[in-house]
């Protein structure tokens, strides 16, 4: 056990779905951050086991539940932010933004990348840390999007990378990671779907239930470790994942 009440502090904690944390990722130097769904902020951990808050807010409002992270190699971070955190989520009193965001955090100011999906959740960086990839978890348009990232953390040029709203199954797109040759893996609609940097679909992971998010471990970083609603799996792949430095 490293964390108790992970992701949310309240006593009323029976009235929430998704309370618990969500995404984890280690910044520049090696400290974890984490998502927090019921406290509704980014949260990173120092050494001593002390805790430093990234993100809660955005212009005087709380946000949602942020839901997934990703660190440039300068610190900056990019996170999604949907209401799947809170008790009705989208109709949930509790909410104080009208939009779900993406956001960057740098040098202690919160900012928005864009509010243009209506459940931004898995997000990762490209191989050279020019395109911001997002995730869309909306059944209606299950999209995966890509964005050209400038020094600043602003993006232009958006366009759909990839379009699942069609294939078969229940899920919509939740995390997603990027190989060193600039392949994403998706969890999507039954499975783990593998895409190329221009959007071919290139191949699926099929895994005995529904994955929900990913991270790449072992010495050599080619052990693609994946979270499900019961289980945790692994499998080895050929070419090796891009991970927090």
């Amino acid at each position: 056990m490293f964390r108790t009440k992970s992701g949310y502090t309240g006593t009323d904690i029976g009235k929430f779905g998704q309370p618990g944390s969500n995404g984890l990722t280690f910044d520049p130097q090696g400290r974890l951050t984490m998502c927090q769904h019921g406290n509704r902020r980014v949260l990173r951990v120092e050494p001593h086991g002390n805790v430093t808050v990234l993100a809660d807010r955005f212009e005087g409002k709380r946000l949602n539940s942020p839901n997934d992270l990703v660190y440039r190699s300068d610190g900056m971070l990019f996170f999604t932010d949907p209401p799947f955190g809170l008790p009705n989520m989208f109709d949930d009193p509790r909410k104080e933004l009208p939009f779900s965001g993406v956001f960057r955090a740098h040098e202690g100011a919160v900012s928005l990348v864009n509010d243009e999906l209506q459940g931004p959740n898995g997000v990762a960086l490209s191989p050279d840390e020019r395109v911001l990839y997002v995730g869309n978890w909306d059944p209606r348009r299950k999209v995966v999007m890509r964005y050209d990232l400038a020094p600043d953390g602003s993006t232009t040029n958006p366009r759909v990378l990839f379009d699942m709203t069609d294939a078969p199954g229940e899920d919509a797109i939740d995390g997603l990671k990027v190989d060193q040759a600039s392949n994403l893996y998706v969890c999507g609609p039954g499975g783990i779907w593998i895409l190329s940097a221009d959007g071919q679909h290139l191949g699926n992971l099929i895994l005995p239930e529904s994955p929900h998010n990913l991270a790449w471990g072992d010495s050599d970083g080619r052990t693609l470790y994946i979270t499900a609603l019961t289980s945790m799996y692994r499998i080895r792949l050929n070419v090796p994942g891009i991970r927090p430095q």
